[in-house]
């Protein structure tokens, strides 16, 4: 069956894309000396109007862009070396010159997809030129940059969360405190992998919290906020391990399905009352309102609903089955949380289902491996599915995996259990070289086994 997209789906997707593009998604590897960073950004930039805003930043100081060709374009990176500067200074600069980015382009509404930007800021930034911005700020942000924040404020908000450890004894989960692209977190069920974990944590850098192991159902809510109240959307559920039966290590999600058969509508938005209006309460109440997309991850135990982590944005593989859904216009819920009013929005739901299957490099999530030639896709669209490019580049006329997660085929049916077949489906038909896909997603909602 073919998949209804609703036109706002497709410009909330450019406009997602264009944002990741325009606050310049870097990498940095820092080899800082006494302080000083001696640093290599990678940046991506699509057009010439983008390349024109960082030439001024060329003229505002001492940096220099140099263009690898080997990368072509609509995929051109652009290496920039930062020598004796301290590293503060040089995000202070690039978020400073983000703001200019956008006024070059002329930009109403800016929606921002990546944890990372967020983290650093750059809605602060786009805030102070005065746009309208879906996204949280930078200490809003916190509750997906920093887990021991994040407990925090749950603690105060009076939310239910799993009971944090002083010391790594199984069974447990060891999570690093900050951001770690969903490859921070380890499921310790022996006492050996709990002092690996806690050991291969550290070396992160990072503070190391450790939490109780909670059994149940996982679960994904979304809702969109506009700094007080909280919008609902479809529940979903991800599958985050690598390998069939939750097996292998975790992963940024290797699929995921909407709707979420343990739950109904009324129960979605119960769940947001118990968990995301009390926590944007607490948030606004120090002072650091959040509008954006607030998403919690929830284990349902037998004792309840227990809060496992927050992301500050549309979470992925969840948002590929989840918006597809959506029957009504996206944009204006967008600008009405930005906004600061989310009055009198409403989104319905189709009651399709949706099930997204992500294909990965071999050698994801430790060493994947790239380049490897991609093919299929018109055939998989003509399926009827949604083929999603998370890690894809085009070197001349080939289109070739350019990291981890590569593509994430999405399919609707009337049920799980049809959308599911028709996901499959599509994938059989990509032709992507010892792609690495778990062929069990969504089979424990469908009652199969696969």
């Amino acid at each position: 069956m073919p998949l209804r997209v609703p036109a706002s789906f497709i410009k909330c997707l450019l406009m997602m894309k264009m944002t990741i593009l325009l606050i310049c998604a870097f990498s940095i590897q820092s080899i800082a000396n006494d302080g000083f960073a001696q640093e290599k950004i990678t940046l991506r930039l699509e057009n010439t109007t983008l390349r024109k805003a960082f030439r001024i930043i060329e003229k505002q100081s001492s940096f220099r862009f140099v263009y690898n060709e080997q990368v072509l374009p609509p995929d051109r990176k652009i290496t920039l070396s930062v020598q004796a500067m301290p590293l503060d200074q040089v995000m202070a600069l690039l978020l400073q010159n983000t703001m200019l980015t956008f006024k070059v382009i002329g930009a109403d509404l800016v929606v921002i997809g990546p944890e990372v930007p967020l983290v650093l800021g750059v809605a602060d930034v786009v805030r102070a030129a005065g746009i309208a911005c879906f996204g949280p700020t930078k200490d809003a942000a916190r509750i997906e940059g920093s887990k021991s924040f994040a407990k925090d404020v749950l603690r105060a908000a009076g939310v239910p969360t799993a009971a944090e450890l002083n010391a790594p004894w199984a069974p447990c989960v060891v999570k690093a405190d900050g951001l770690a692209a969903g490859k921070g977190v380890f499921v310790c069920r022996t006492q050996a992998e709990a002092k690996a974990a806690w050991a291969h944590t550290r070396t992160l850098g990072e503070r190391v919290v450790v939490e109780e192991l909670l059994e149940g159902e996982e679960v994904s809510v979304f809702a969109l906020c506009d700094g007080s109240e909280a919008l609902a959307l479809a529940a979903a559920q991800d599958f985050k391990r690598l390998l069939e039966g939750d097996d292998g290590p975790n992963t940024g999600g290797m699929g995921s399905y909407s709707p979420f058969p343990a739950l109904s509508a009324d129960e979605v938005e119960e769940l947001v009352d118990s968990v995301h209006r009390p926590v944007l309460a607490e948030l606004a109440a120090r002072e650091t309102p959040f509008q954006g997309l607030l998403y919690a991850g929830l284990m349902l135990t037998g004792d309840g609903p227990r809060v496992l982590e927050f992301n500050c944005r549309f979470g992925d593989p969840e948002t590929q089955a989840i918006l597809p859904r959506l029957e009504s216009d996206l944009l204006p819920a967008l600008a009405g949380a930005a906004e600061g009013s989310l009055a009198g929005i409403e989104l319905a739901l189709s009651a399709e289902a949706a099930v997204t299957v992500v294909l990965a490099s071999p050698g994801y999530p430790d060493s994947p491996e790239t380049g490897t030639p991609l093919g299929g896709i018109e055939e998989a669209e003509a399926e009827g599915a949604l083929v999603f490019h998370a890690g894809t580049a085009q070197r001349g006329e080939t289109l070739v995996s350019a990291g981890g997660r590569v593509l994430d085929v999405t399919a609707a049916g009337p049920t799980v259990a049809e959308a599911r077949e028709n996901a499959y489906r599509a994938v059989e038909r990509i032709d992507f070289a010892g792609a690495r896909y778990r062929r069990d997603i969504a089979a424990n909602a469908v009652n199969v086994h696969a």
